[in-house]
C-alpha cells in the first residue's frame, strides 16, 4: 500500500509577515482621517478647544455708538465677562469737543452808540393856561404849545410862582411844548415821567422834583430846553432823577440839588445821552456833605465856549437859606462819578 504524501504545512512565520504591511497601511489611513476630522472640528466657529490646544484670541470690536458691543450671533457663544464687560468690547466714550474760549472785547474797543436827538418840534396848536393843570395818570399834549396867562403869565425868577403843570405821584406828562411865558414850568409831587417835553423859554425852572421818599424816581426822557437863565431841573425833594436823551442850550445849570432848602435830603442824578450847547455854566451841581451823587455818561458839549462848562460841581449845602459853599469840581469817584471819556467836546 502506497504511502500518502503529506501536504506541506505553511510556516506561521511566513504568513504573519505578509499580513503586517496591510495592517499598518489600514491603521495609517484611519489615523490620517482622524487628524483631518479633528482639525475640521476645531476650525468650526464656537467649537470648544480640546485639552492642550490654545484658545483663539477674542475678537476686538471697533468703537460703536451704543454703550455695549453687539453679542455674537453664534448660539453656542455663551455670555461671558470677556464679551459683555470687556473694555475692548464696550465702545469708549467719545472725547468731548473742545470749548472755544470767548474772546474778551475791551470796553475801549466797543463803539458807543450815538444818541439820536429829535429836531425841535413845531407846535401843532396853542393853549393859554391861567390855572395850574393838575395831572394824575397820563397827560398827552399832542405837541401843543402851553403858555402861561393871567397869574401864570410871567417868566421871572420868583420862587413863589406856580407851575403850568403839577403831577401827582406816578403821573406821566408827554408830548408837550411849554412856550413863553412858562411860569415855574412843571412840578412833580412824587415819582413822575416827563417824556418828549420841550421848553422853548425856561422861566424860573423847567421842572422841580419834590418827592419826599428816598425811593422816589423821576425820569426825563427826550425833549429839550432853551434859554434858562438859572436852573433847568431843580431837585428839592429826595430820590433819584434820571435825565436821558435830552438837549439843552443857553443855560445856567442843567441840574441842581437844592443847596439851601429848609429840609435837605440825600439826592442822586443820572445823566446820559445829553447834548449841551453853550453858553452854559454847570451840567450838574450836587451837595457832597449830604451824600449826593451824579453819574454821568455819553455827554456831548458843543458851542464855542463848551470847554467852559463845568461837568460836575460839588457844594456844601445847608438848611439855613445861606448861599452854599463851593467845594470843587471834576470826577472824584465818590460824588461826581464819571470818566474823561464820558464827555465829548465838539
Amino acid at each position: 500500500m502506497s504511502k500518502r504524501t503529506a501536504a506541506p504545512r505553511h510556516r506561521r512565520g511566513v504568513s504573519t509577515g505578509r499580513r503586517r504591511p496591510v495592517l499598518v497601511a489600514v491603521l495609517a489611513t484611519v489615523l490620517t482621517g482622524g487628524v483631518v476630522l479633528g482639525a475640521a472640528l476645531l476650525s468650526r466657529p464656537g467649537a470648544t478647544p480640546v485639552d492642550g490646544a490654545s484658545a483663539p484670541s477674542p475678537t476686538t470690536y471697533r468703537a460703536h455708538p451704543s454703550p455695549t458691543a453687539p453679542a455674537s450671533a453664534s448660539p453656542s457663544a455663551s455670555p461671558s465677562p470677556s464679551v459683555s464687560a470687556s473694555p475692548s468690547v464696550s465702545a469708549s466714550p467719545s472725547k468731548p469737543a473742545k470749548k472755544r474760549t470767548p474772546v474778551a472785547v475791551k470796553a475801549s474797543a466797543r463803539t458807543a452808540p450815538r444818541t439820536s436827538y429829535a429836531a425841535w418840534p413845531t407846535a401843532t396848536g396853542e393853549r393859554a393856561v391861567t390855572a395850574t393843570i393838575e395831572v394824575s395818570g397820563t397827560f398827552d399834549g399832542g405837541l401843543k404849545r402851553f403858555r402861561g396867562s393871567g397869574s401864570l403869565g410871567t417868566d421871572g425868577q420868583s420862587e413863589d410862582q406856580g407851575p403850568l403843570f403839577e403831577l401827582a405821584d406816578g403821573a406821566v406828562l408827554e408830548n408837550v411844548v411849554l412856550g413863553d411865558p412858562a411860569a415855574d414850568g412843571v412840578h412833580c409831587l412824587g415819582s413822575c415821567t416827563l417824556r418828549n417835553v420841550w421848553w422853548e423859554d425856561v422861566g424860573e425852572d423847567a421842572a422841580t422834583f419834590k418827592g419826599t421818599s428816598a425811593s422816589a424816581t423821576y425820569l426825563v426822557d427826550g425833549g429839550g430846553a432853551r434859554n434858562a437863565d438859572d436852573k433847568v431841573f431843580q431837585h428839592n425833594g429826595a430820590g433819584t432823577l434820571t435825565i436821558r436823551n435830552f438837549q439843552v442850550a443857553a443855560f445856567g445849570k442843567l441840574y441842581r440839588s437844592c443847596g439851601n432848602c429848609d429840609t435837605q435830603y440825600e439826592r442822586h442824578v443820572v445823566i446820559s445821552g445829553v447834548r449841551a450847547t453853550g453858553p452854559g455854566k454847570v451840567l450838574a451841581g450836587i451837595n457832597a456833605n449830604y451824600g449826593d451823587t451824579a453819574v454821568i455818561s455819553g455827554v456831548t458839549l458843543t458851542g464855542g465856549d463848551s470847554r467852559d462848562i463845568t461837568v460836575c460841581e460839588r457844594f456844601r449845602g445847608n438848611s439855613s437859606g445861606a448861599e452854599p459853599t463851593e467845594l470843587g469840581s471834576g470826577p472824584d469817584g465818590t460824588n461826581c462819578r464819571y470818566s474823561a471819556s464820558a464827555v465829548t467836546y465838539r
